[in-house]
């Protein structure tokens, strides 16, 4: 399995699926060796996890592998109860008793907390709205950003979302949106209404149906940093509906950080279907039966963060 990983991943960034919206680099070969390390961590068959290296670039990164059919796990998104609305992802596994926490999606100060950017719904609860537009210089693009979703069967899914009082819509494309042209905001008739209990989003998209679709024009990523290289964090869905979930180390000299073209490379050799980007930088953090597996930045020390996707394992 592992030279079967490392040959599509070649392949993959060789010659990636094209798409007008890629603006990552495109040429570069990953050549990450992966070790299983599940039996570590004393885990469920459900769940896997890989640790890879690629001593070229270099790069480091894990991948946990979720079966969310099986009866020993549990997925849930969490919030932070924290009065500042922040805290590290150990303390989202210590705090929930979840046996695999990762960071999840985006936020910002306000005033003197930190409070959610985009869709943010934990257990049945609507804490934060989908994000509805997006000023670039003095043009308003309406927008719809990507999102994980997970019902009360455990079944995930990942599309691009909105939401209205507490009801969330899901849609299968975004809004068609450019640089300077501003997409046309798209019929409410064409969305259906996402019935989950836990959702957060991120962006942009990365893989859609197994190919590339890394949506950072439509999801109005253009004019910030997302696209760059960077530490990572990502989700997705497998062909038999398995939670994925990748974090890669960056800004160090043992990582060096992946661009999305590369991240939806990685993904896409494990035989993921649909994924999305979450939160990086300092905040792509992976913590597995209390351990902190990655190095943030470079460092142990774990940034606060609003959100997270944990994983609870019947014991």
């Amino acid at each position: 399995m592992n030279a079967r990983l490392n040959v599509l991943l070649a392949l993959m960034l060789l010659f990636p699926a094209c798409r007008s919206d890629e603006t990552a680099p495109r040429i570069t070969v990953l050549s990450i060796k992966w070790k299983l390390v599940s039996s570590s961590f004393d885990l469920p068959d459900a769940i896997e996890v890989w640790e890879g290296t690629d001593e070229n670039l270099p790069l480091k990164a894990w991948m946990a592998k979720i079966d969310l059919s099986s009866s020993d796990v549990r997925v849930e998104v969490l919030s932070s109860n924290d009065e500042d609305g922040q805290q590290s992802t150990s303390d989202f596994a210590k705090e929930f008793g979840a046996c695999l926490v990762v960071n999840g999606g985006y936020f910002r100060k306000v005033d003197e907390s930190f409070r959610p950017i985009g869709l943010l719904l934990s257990g049945g609860d609507l804490v934060h709205a989908a994000t509805p537009g997006i000023f670039r210089g003095d043009i308003r693009y309406d927008v719809h950003r990507a999102a994980i979703g997970f019902d009360k069967s455990n079944r995930a899914e990942i599309g691009w979302v909105s939401s209205r009082g507490d009801s969330v819509f899901l849609w299968q494309d975004p809004i068609d949106n450019m640089p300077e042209l501003p997409g046309l905001m798209l019929s409410i008739d064409s969305s259906s209404v996402w019935e989950v209990t836990n959702a957060l989003s991120g962006g942009p998209a990365l893989l859609k149906d197994g190919s590339n679709r890394i949506t950072v024009n439509e999801e109005v990523f253009f004019g910030s940093s997302i696209p760059d290289i960077h530490p990572r964090t990502a989700a997705g869905i497998g062909e038999n509906g398995e939670l994925f979930i990748l974090v890669v180390d960056g800004r160090q000299g043992a990582s060096r950080g992946v661009s999305l073209t590369e991240l939806a490379a990685i993904m896409r050799a494990f035989g993921v279907r649909d994924a999305l980007n979450l939160d990086g930088g300092g905040s792509s953090t992976l913590v597995v039966r209390n351990e902190l597996l990655n190095s943030p930045e470079g460092s142990r020390f774990q940034r606060e963060v609003v959100s997270a996707i944990a994983i609870h394992c019947a014991e």
